[in-house]
């Protein structure tokens, strides 16, 4: 694979490090290697950290490319990553997916120190799910470590992590969506004015939260730097063992969400239910997708179906803690081929950062085979006040492809949603349901679900 000839245009989320910039080619994604990085990148490469990494599966792999001469003008290098399947952010993650994530970078950091270089970046920004697992994705985020300076990333590390996990752990786990607006990283002395008072009397909180509050704010009025002391590297060690026992005592709320117990709670019997997953699973066998949403999908019992399919499956839902389960079931199981996020499909992530380009609205991220929609149609109807031609009309956007399911008025679960709210909805019926629905799909089958009054559709989008 050769890079592209001529100046290549950075991607807008890659402006911000000297070292180099990711760049796309159709297809393909490049990392630029400017001139400035090329002593720390040889001691990467040669030192034997990289593959030591690699082969722990705790960075991703590249290639060279362009060693021919025809390397850009200002680039050392140019190295093709290996792609990742579906680019995700932080403030989307379940909270031991985030806890991972924190784990993750400070086993890098780690091992970094173990062949002379530091992480200059500790950005969750820079951790992805790859094959199941967090992985780092910035090839340029080490340093040669400088005996004696304190870690450059420390900071950012607790206001990316510690302090996000720790909103989400003594607050409310949807705190951890502070990131799409803090976007270098939540503020400590903002987690520490949230935090409850209980968290004083715990020491890695009060260490690597508290307190760094207070010293930010100290030197920021003394309008003085604040003093470097001497940092050995054992020092360094040290700290990162205190950040690895801060976030590893971190533990998600103990309490259940509305829906996460979903499924315990459905009116299906045991044969609609295993009926269901029996229709489901013969219409991905027939379609054969490659790619697969899952909208509202819980604790991901069909998500799992789609991806022992072999399709790569995202499976979103609104619900944090839905999510968290299906990310511990999926560890669990040693699935590779599924990402978890937390996404409200009424409102999805939008672009946020430098011109709302630096992180990516949710549906531009990636294209897919199929959608799931089971179960929730009667969510965004009864509940969202959205209309079947809304629905069915964004449905199209997101794939050719769609399996979904109708749940009528009499259904406990859309009784649920009606019980607290005047019934507005005397369009709200099958048949309306299928009429315009039509307008955007053709129906390939429909199925009754049991013994239950719902019915599966699947159905194939028409060309606008």
């Amino acid at each position: 694979m050769m890079p592209p000839k001529g100046r290549a245009e950075s991607h807008p989320s890659s402006f911000r490090d000297p070292s180099g910039f990711v760049f796309i080619s159709g297809e393909n994604i490049f990392r630029q290697i400017n001139l400035s990085y090329q002593e720390p990148f040889d001691h990467l490469m040669n030192s034997g950290l990289y593959q030591q990494l690699v082969s722990a599966g705790l960075l991703i792999p590249h290639v060279e490319v362009g060693s021919d001469g025809s390397t850009p003008p200002g680039a050392y290098k140019v190295i093709q990553p290996q792609k990742i399947a579906f680019i995700s952010y932080p403030y989307e993650w379940s909270f031991h997916q985030w806890q991972d994530a924190a784990l993750v970078t400070l086993q890098v950091q780690q091992r970094a120190l173990e062949y002379g270089m530091t992480l200059k970046d500790a950005s969750s920004f820079n951790i992805q799910f790859h094959n199941g697992r967090p992985t780092l994705i910035d090839t340029l985020s080490f340093e040669l470590f400088a005996e004696g300076k304190p870690w450059i990333a420390y900071r950012q590390f607790c206001q990316h992590f510690l302090a996000p996990l720790a909103l989400m752990a003594h607050v409310d786990l949807r705190l951890g969506r502070m990131l799409e607006q803090h976007l270098d990283g939540i503020p400590l002395d903002l987690a520490s004015a949230l935090l409850p008072r209980r968290t004083y009397a715990q020491v890695s909180l009060l260490s690597h939260i508290h307190l760094q509050a207070k010293v930010k704010t100290y030197f920021s009025r003394a309008k003085k730097p604040e003093k470097k002391h001497f940092i050995s590297r054992f020092s360094h060690t040290t700290l990162v063992e205190s950040l690895r026992q801060a976030i590893r005592r971190l533990q998600p709320p103990r309490r259940r969400t509305e829906w996460s117990g979903y499924y315990s709670e459905t009116n299906y019997t045991p044969a609609a239910f295993a009926r269901k997953k029996e229709i489901v699973d013969l219409w991905l066998q027939e379609i054969g997708p490659r790619r697969v949403l899952d909208l509202g999908a819980n604790t991901g019992v069909f998500s799992f179906l789609a991806c022992r399919k072999n399709a790569f499956t995202v499976a979103a839902d609104a619900d944090a803690l839905a999510v968290d389960l299906l990310y511990r079931e999926m560890k669990q199981q040693q699935e590779r081929n599924l990402l978890p996020l937390v996404i409200d499909v009424t409102s999805p992530t939008p672009g946020v950062g430098w011109e709302n380009t630096e992180r990516l609205p949710f549906r531009h991220r990636g294209a897919f085979d199929a959608v799931l929609c089971l179960a929730l149609v009667h969510h965004l109807a009864l509940r969202q006040n959205l209309s079947f031609e809304q629905i069915a009309k964004f449905l199209r956007k997101l794939s050719p492809w769609l399996i979904v399911e109708f749940i009528p008025k009499e259904d406990s679960q859309a009784q649920r949603l009606l019980q607290l709210k005047e019934d507005i909805f005397p369009h709200y019926t099958q048949s309306n349901f299928l009429a315009v629905f039509q307008h955007f799909f053709t129906v390939h089958q429909q199925l009754p679900v049991g013994d239950s009054r719902r019915t599966l559709y699947l159905m194939r989008g028409k060309d606008p």
